[in-house]
């Protein structure tokens, strides 16, 4: 099916209602697919589409649209049609969906759901946004220790419907403790009356509930695994977390990392969004990180004007000063991005090895650079403005040293960042840039000086 053909599909089912109409559509495209066009239609077209639903299709379609419309959906569906979504929704993901409601509609939510369903969305929904534990779903596959491989097949086949993923089966004693862990693969191949804990794999990999959820994507990468089990302050198995929750979750942190690199991030709270962020909220951010930078540029700009008396002598000195300035902000952002991509990845951590592996390969490099970019801009400056050698030694050698030392201060700032606890990504490019800039004209006028300060006698 075109795309063309499947808007002209839907644009039909919104305007008249018909679950097998939907049933027919959703055999013949993906529904993320699906779900990008009906976010063009307004909550009233979905609402209606949602209510005659049959209930799996309806959680299907709900889970994936984006937050703020299911808040908005929420408040207008009928009662049970709510309840019906959190006892069918995946635990991690109707917890969060109660975590978004009022006191008032957590109350009024909670007496209509079954017991089980009530003591899971409370468990979960009692870690804090940003844990391990806020991401963790309950729907996991589970087997006692002591059971044949026949019997665990057997539950596995009558708890499966409901399980996020079977392909990893956590072994549990009766008290809830991880024991250990198998695969599918290891249960089908295995004799059928050779016992779980023969074959199953003691001290797994785990995440506390209480950690960070930045640090899941590096446990996958290091681990190469499906499924991380998450374990309580009691060691008890509260649930698991999966590669493609841990995907989302590296994905949203590159893009919170791109904003505060760009100086774009709030100091608290959610970061802004092009889509879904009040204009008030993207001013007063934008405004902070410009005010901040302006003090800088203040700063630079009465530092430049000091230098009044040699730039009245040597006045071609001043057509360098932004060249030479931007040069050091330029190779510092570089380096800064460089190394926090390392981090990102797993490839640098904070540690007296590899910070000094990142300055022995900068070094060399920065000076390489800080040369070639020398005797590009004192050829450019000669054969432009025709200045003399002693202002293109002076030229030459500031934006060499500008060059190096901004490459070595971009690549030491994300190490500072992490040992001081903050995230490197936090150091914006525009950040770096001020910096740079004020050292730039310390740097530029300090050899001025040193080379041309005859000329003020």
């Amino acid at each position: 099916m075109t795309n063309q053909e499947l808007v002209a599909r839907l644009d039909s089912l919104l305007a008249n209602p018909q679950a097998l109409i939907w049933l027919e559509i959703r055999k013949l495209a993906p529904l993320v697919d699906i779900v990008d066009i009906l976010n063009g239609h307004d909550d009233e077209a979905l609402l209606s589409l949602l209510i005659l639903l049959p209930s799996e299709e309806r959680t299907a379609l709900f889970t994936e649209l984006d937050s703020d419309r299911q808040d908005r959906l929420l408040a207008q569906l009928p009662g049970p049609i709510v309840a019906n979504l959190f006892e069918t929704m995946r635990s991690d993901e109707r917890a969060d969906l109660y975590n978004r409601l009022s006191e008032t509609d957590k109350a009024a939510l909670l007496p209509t759901l079954a017991h089980l369903e009530r003591e899971d969305i409370v468990r979960l929904a009692a870690f804090a946004e940003g844990t391990v534990g806020s991401v963790t779903t309950s729907d996991y596959a589970s087997v006692e220790a002591d059971s044949s491989v026949r019997e665990a097949l057997d539950t596995l086949r009558l708890s499966a419907p409901d399980k996020e993923t079977i392909y990893v089966v956590y072994v549990l004693d009766q008290s809830r403790n991880l024991l250990g862990t198998l695969s599918l693969r290891q249960l089908v191949l295995a004799p059928p009356d050779a016992t779980v804990r023969a074959i199953m794999t003691t001290e797994p990999v785990h995440a506390q509930a209480r950690w960070s959820k930045s640090e899941l994507p590096e446990i996958f990468r290091r681990y190469d695994l499906l499924a991380i089990p998450v374990v309580g302050e009691d060691d008890k198995m509260l649930g698991i977390v999966t590669v493609d929750d841990a995907m989302d979750i590296e994905k949203e942190l590159d893009a919170t990392q791109l904003a505060r690199f760009g100086g774009t991030a709030v100091l608290a709270g959610e970061d802004l969004d092009l889509r879904q962020s009040p204009s008030a909220t993207i001013y007063k951010t934008r405004v902070f990180w410009l005010a901040l930078l302006t003090v800088f540029g203040v700063i630079t700009s009465t530092y430049v004007a000091a230098q009044e008396d040699l730039l009245m002598e040597v006045l071609v000195l001043a057509a360098f000063v932004a060249p030479i300035i931007d040069m050091g902000g330029n190779t510092g952002s570089q380096s800064a991005t460089l190394v926090i991509r390392a981090m990102a990845i797993g490839d640098i951590r904070v540690t007296w090895r590899d910070i000094w592996f990142v300055v022995r390969r900068e070094i060399p490099v920065a000076i390489a650079l800080g040369v070639s970019i020398a005797i590009l801009e004192a050829i450019l400056a000669y054969l432009s403005k025709g200045v003399g050698v002693e202002v293109l030694v002076v030229v030459g050698l500031s934006m060499m040293a500008v060059t190096v030392l901004g490459g070595i201060i971009g690549a030491l700032l994300p190490f500072m960042a992490r040992k001081i606890g903050t995230d490197p990504a936090t150091l914006s490019a525009p950040m770096i840039t001020s910096v740079m800039d004020l050292l730039g004209v310390f740097i530029y006028f300090g050899i001025a000086y040193a080379l041309l300060g005859h000329l003020l006698v």
